[in-house]
């Protein structure tokens, strides 16, 4: 199936039964009164986060959905049947917005998460509700009132805990496909990976972490060069980022300095939060030079960027020093999460 990670979907909730205008009529009781029902309360619509789904690509077929109506309310004060509420799954990490209003309505980050995003009409009031002193046989009703109509913007932000950045061709696919199962499509040219790829890293027992591998950013991607800043958003929920730079690009005109650093300012561009996200440099393609040649190359790009974080040299595709990043990784991400886990057994 497409990998889809945005739609538009048009959601009516259902409108309250309209009530009812009647009178009591039994034998030896005359002038009963009046005793309409009110209408039913008209169907709800959720968004509900179900597990198994990874795409949006369902709502591109069905993008308009309408809740059941409430039944009109009945005679000797029976009320209508309401209607029944209508759930739409979506993936989990589904961001809701209002299209009339930009609206954030709701963030479904965790399996079974349900947002409510069109209340059903309220039901029209019987007859009985109008009789007074000086109006025993009141023959008014009121009509139900309509649901909640929207246009909603769905917005998928991929769930993983270590996102890859770099240049198309940097050599994330190859890196998420030694380290992980995800299988994405690896070649020697550029923007071979068109959508977003996630694989699940197992670095010992009980210990993984989900890698998300987007299409490689180039500069000017702000502007809309390349595929974009499109992408970006799947690394907002990472903890963690991977700055993957090719120490011997095949155009020898390249720098793999000036390439990093435009990087850094389109990721700046697209988010400052996430431009602050803590990122290690990830030197690739060491195979390709000579061991002495790889090692100089390597200092210079550090000196260079001035870089004060960690710094690895890997090769992707001879899986050279891979374990010992992922080992690495695995502990960082345990840390960072130490605290928040912490604070939730606290509260």
């Amino acid at each position: 199936m497409k990998f889809v990670d945005e739609a538009t979907i048009r959601i009516q909730a259902g409108n309250g039964g309209r009530g009812m205008v009647s009178f009591r009529r039994e034998k030896f009781i005359p002038f009963g009164g009046p005793d309409g029902g009110d209408g039913g309360t008209g169907g709800s619509i959720w968004l509900v986060a179900k597990e198994g789904l990874n795409t949006l690509a369902d709502f591109r077929y069905q993008c308009a959905f309408k809740a059941q109506n409430g039944e009109p309310g009945g005679s000797a004060d029976c009320s209508g049947r309401g209607g029944e509420d209508l759930e739409v799954p979506v993936p989990v990490g589904t961001v809701v917005y209002d299209v009339d209003t930009e609206e954030t309505l709701g963030d479904l980050a965790v399996e079974g998460a349900r947002l409510l995003v069109a209340k059903g009409g309220k039901g029209g009031l019987g007859n009985q509700h109008f009789k007074s002193s000086t109006n025993r046989t009141p023959r008014k009703a009121t009509p139900g009132y309509p649901g909640e109509k929207r246009e909603l913007r769905l917005e998928l932000k991929l769930l993983a805990d270590v996102g890859l950045l770099g240049l198309p061709n940097a050599g994330k696919s190859t890196l998420i496909s030694v380290v992980s199962a995800a299988r994405p499509k690896v070649a020697d040219y550029p923007f071979t990976t068109l959508h977003p790829n996630l694989g699940v890293v197992y670095v010992g027992a009980l210990q993984s972490f989900v890698m998300a591998d987007i299409p490689g950013v180039i500069e000017g991607a702000a502007e809309g060069a390349g595929l974009g800043l499109r992408f970006l958003k799947h690394l907002q929920r990472t903890r963690l980022l991977l700055h993957l730079v090719d120490i011997a690009p095949p155009d020898p005109e390249a720098d793999p300095v000036v390439d990093a650093r435009a990087i850094a300012a389109e990721l700046k561009k697209f988010s400052p939060e996430l431009a602050q996200r803590e990122r290690w440099l990830v030197l690739n393609k060491i195979d390709l030079l000579p061991p002495a040649e790889a090692e100089k190359r390597c200092k210079e790009i550090v000196r260079r960027l001035r870089w004060k974080g960690p710094v690895y040299r890997i090769s992707g595709a001879t899986k050279q020093g891979t374990q010992e990043l992922c080992r690495d990784v695995m502990r960082r991400i345990d840390d960072i999460a130490r605290p928040v886990v912490e604070a939730a057994e606290e509260d």
